[in-house]
């Protein structure tokens, strides 16, 4: 293994294909194998490396590529031949690129005047690395390939993978990995091969992700908007959603959304949470499964080496250990996160109000209650009433929030935060698992209700003493409390994660408001993670600059919570502005330069594409948009558009409220006209209503 360059691939131009557990890393010429990041990968591991096409010795020219699908691309390139009577190509070389078993469908079409007889040659070699390899910038050797009828097997002590080609290979030279074939084509014929890549299942080694088909998972709303970036964001995104959709072998009929590709295809305890919470305006089908899925994982016992304690949900859980960097080691199933275990409650009490059945509310109550008492217990050691984390024995994760780079929490004038760390936005997730479940304990006859409500107001008063700092724009709230229990003064997006939960009055929210609206953190494309006015402030920074989509989408919901609706409306028309530039597939992350007539918003070269939270973001932007909550319990459901209305004119046909059909349609006054809705809950909204249901 060779980390001398250690760079991770940049991946900002390649075209990623995905069906998940599968994914297809491709750069834009589509011949795998230039760029450390090609290839093909299932459930983490990378089957295939290279596959590099050549006819008459000759590498086709590229002229187009482009997703036709989330898990399916499509490349055209040509081949000339000096001394034809016309400029014009003599050969078309098609490739049709799918995110599952079949790697590669490739057509040449003879569109010049001659006969020829054509040489072509497949190349094909892999490494058989882990994923978290490839991410590091590991380069691993090439593995020797073996003769297989119709093509070449590769293996390692755990995996195999096998290449077989329709028609099969006229030559094979397993040393160079090359595959042939001799075709003739006259005027307007064409040839066609079809390239397989899958798991040897002799191997032995079962596949742990399971793709998950999305039918019923969620609704499909259509929306007709005067701002049509709208609904091509929305329908894009429920796409690539469709794409991340699985289960795992351990519960395999719940269904939950794997984090994003290339990098984390797997399960992510905050990130498939609060995917799952900006969908339930779709139903609680997936909420239900993603639920299901981290319970089963839920910690039992207390190991310092996973971080697990009892009550902890994990971070992430993948098919084996993974090295992210040179110092750091993570095992299979990991806990160091703060943040997943009272979203884990919250999201429950959440999806109990859009409709979840009783029945599955009631058998996660005490997973429920588990996580609750991590809250007091483990996530609180020092008993300061703030939740906080600090790798044991500097192992783990540095920074355990969604912010988890290691330069990511930090003071005004650059100083890193030294842990143990209690992160602002914890303590708002923190206020509102207690409130959500104290509101759960009450429905289903458990005790102790009040005594979560009581702790959550102390939370909200201890933590007005000790979060808010002040500079020369006036007041705000710090990103975190130190080692040493000091405010970290960093102007942060942090802060937009309290607006909405309760945590704030009304006046901390303006103040809060007031920030996020400012040139310092509004880069105008979206919300800053970090201020540009901070010491190490960098627009491409991954926590210290960088634009998170479904960082803005939680800002907007929020400010649309607080009545705050010029500052959302401002923070959503970035985000709607940004999305053509990602062809509507917003990334995991991009550059947090300010907007400027003429230019576009800049790539984060290693981000994942497509990132389930950030393709949920949509959804959570339409349900702030037209201020949706619901309380099934309670038979009611809330209507409140956001004030100034940001739209002409929205009509959304096909949202799901406790399993029935929610229609209705908004004009530039924020009145609403509903055109279908359950009739078993009572409306309620702030505007001028009228009802044709």
């Amino acid at each position: 293994m060779n980390d001398v360059f250690a760079l991770q691939p940049l991946i900002h131009d390649a075209l990623i294909c995905v069906a998940a557990p599968t994914l297809v890393i491709s750069p834009p010429d589509g011949q795998l194998g230039s760029r450390s990041g090609d290839g093909l990968y299932v459930d983490d591991v990378r089957l295939l490396r290279v596959l590099r096409l050549s006819v008459d010795g000759r590498d086709p020219e590229p002229i187009r590529a482009h997703l036709e699908q989330p898990g399916q691309a499509r490349f055209l390139a040509v081949v000339r031949y000096p001394n034809e009577a016309t400029q014009d190509p003599a050969l078309v070389v098609e490739r049709v690129r799918r995110a599952d078993a079949t790697v590669d469908e490739v057509t040449i079409r003879n569109t010049g005047r001659r006969r020829r007889t054509l040489r072509v040659d497949l190349t094909a070699g892999t490494d058989l690395a882990d994923i978290s390899d490839v991410k590091a910038g590991r380069t691993l050797p090439p593995l020797p390939a073996l003769p297989q009828p119709g093509g070449l097997r590769w293996s390692s002590p755990d995996t195999a993978a096998v290449l077989a080609t329709t028609p099969p290979p006229q030559a094979v030279d397993p040393a160079a990995g090359l595959l042939t074939w001799e075709v003739t084509l006259g005027p307007g014929e064409s040839w066609s091969l079809g390239v397989t890549v899958s798991l040897d299942a002799a191997a032995g080694r079962p596949q742990r992700i399971l793709p998950y088909p999305s039918e019923d998972v969620w609704s499909r709303p259509s929306i007709d908007c005067d701002n049509e970036r709208l609904a091509v964001l929305i329908e894009r995104s429920l796409a690539d959603l469709d794409a991340l959709l699985v289960s795992h072998q351990r519960t395999p009929n719940d269904p939950f959304l794997a984090a994003g590709g290339p990098w984390f295809l797997t399960l992510f305890g905050r990130d498939s949470l609060w995917a799952a919470r900006m969908l339930l305006p779709l139903g609680t089908r997936l909420a239900e499964g993603t639920l299901r899925t981290l319970a089963a994982w839920q910690g039992r016992r207390y190991d310092r080496s996973t971080e697990e304690a009892p009550g902890k949900i994990p971070h992430e859980v993948r098919r084996a250990a993974i090295r992210p960097g040179e110092d750091l080691r993570l095992p299979p199933v990991y806990y160091g996160s703060i943040d997943a275990t009272p979203l884990f409650v919250t999201v429950l009490a959440e999806a109990w109000r859009w409709g979840m059945p009783e029945a599955e509310v009631s058998a996660l109550l005490p997973a429920a209650e588990r996580a609750l008492a991590w809250m007091r217990a483990d996530g609180d050691p020092d008993d300061d009433g703030f939740l906080e984390y600090a790798r044991p024995d500097g192992q783990g994760l540095l920074n355990q929030g969604w912010k988890d780079s290691t330069d990511a929490i930090q003071f005004a004038d650059g100083e890193l935060a030294r842990p143990p760390v209690a992160l602002a936005e914890v303590q708002a997730y923190a206020f509102e698992a207690a409130m959500n479940g104290a509101d759960l304990l009450d429905a289903f006859g458990r005790p102790d209700g009040d005594r979560w409500r009581e702790w959550a107001e102390r939370l909200r008063s201890r933590f007005r003493q000790r979060y808010w700092v002040e500079d020369r724009y006036g007041a705000y709230p710090a990103i975190a409390l130190d080692a040493e229990k000091r405010p970290v003064d960093g102007v942060g997006s942090n802060m937009a994660h309290l607006l909405g939960t309760g945590l704030l009055n009304d006046a901390e929210a303006a103040l809060v408001a007031r920030r996020l609206a400012s040139e310092d953190l509004n880069s105008g494309w979206g919300l800053r993670t970090l201020g540009a006015r901070s010491a190490r402030f960098n627009p491409l920074g991954y926590h210290t600059g960088s634009v998170w989509p479904h960082d803005t989408a939680i800002a907007v919901l929020g400010l649309a919570r607080e009545g705050l609706g010029e500052t959302a409306a401002a923070l959503l028309r970035g985000l709607l502005a940004a999305a053509p530039w990602f062809d509507y597939r917003l990334p995991e992350l991009y550059g947090g330069e300010q907007r400027m007539p003429g230019r576009a918003p800049v790539p984060y070269p290693a981000a994942c594409r497509p990132q389930a939270w950030s393709a949920a973001a949509g959804v959570l932007l339409l349900q702030a948009v037209l201020g949706l909550s619901a309380d099934a319990p309670a038979g009611e459901l809330t209507i409140t558009p956001l004030t100034p209305f940001p739209f002409r004119h929205l009509q959304v046909r096909g949202l799901r409220v406790a399993g029935e059909r929610l229609d209705l349609e908004v004009d530039a006054t924020g009145s609403v006209r509903l055109l279908s809705a359950p009739a078993h809950l009572r409306l309620t909204t702030t505007s001028d209503i009228a009802s044709t249901a």
